[in-house]
């Protein structure tokens, strides 16, 4: 019984076509409804528009990420613990950074974006809603102060 249970098995494995979730069909009205997999589940129509279904409450977040502007764009102002001004600092959409006017590298790390001009190093937390965490630092001096927004 062994004998033949084991090569019918070892014929089906090898006999057994891919498998794939969507065809070009359903993934184009997916991309032009606006909903996705998830959201069919949940009453977003793929026979509608992109307009429809967002007026009825589906969005794609993963679309629409786009669109959405970066936590560290704006006006930004450093400063020291006396309240003087260490470095005014621009952020644009694309979150390419200025200090002073001068572009300076910036990358993300653990939700925030630093960035170093000198011996200063700014970060900015990308969660706006916690408070009075963007700070700078200087290394040669081992100073540190705020950093806000305009």
């Amino acid at each position: 019984m062994k004998r033949i249970i084991l090569p019918a098995l070892a014929t089906m494995m090898l006999v057994q076509l891919p498998a794939y979730a969507i065809n070009d069909k359903y993934r184009k009205q997916l991309e032009q409804s606006g909903c996705t997999q998830v959201s069919e589940t949940q009453g977003c129509d793929i026979h509608k528009s992109k307009a429809e279904n967002a007026k009825a409450g589906f969005t794609n977040p993963a679309a629409d990420s786009t669109n959405t502007q970066t936590p560290y764009a704006g006006q930004w102002v450093a400063k020291s613990d006396a309240g003087a001004t260490v470095a005014t600092i621009r952020i644009d959409a694309k979150e390419q950074v200025w200090v002073n006017g001068k572009r300076v590298n910036a990358k993300r790390t653990d939700g925030t974006l630093q960035f170093h001009q000198g011996k200063l190093t700014f970060t900015i937390q990308g969660d706006r809603r916690l408070q009075n965490e963007d700070y700078w630092t200087d290394s040669d001096a081992g100073t540190k102060g705020p950093i806000q927004i305009e």
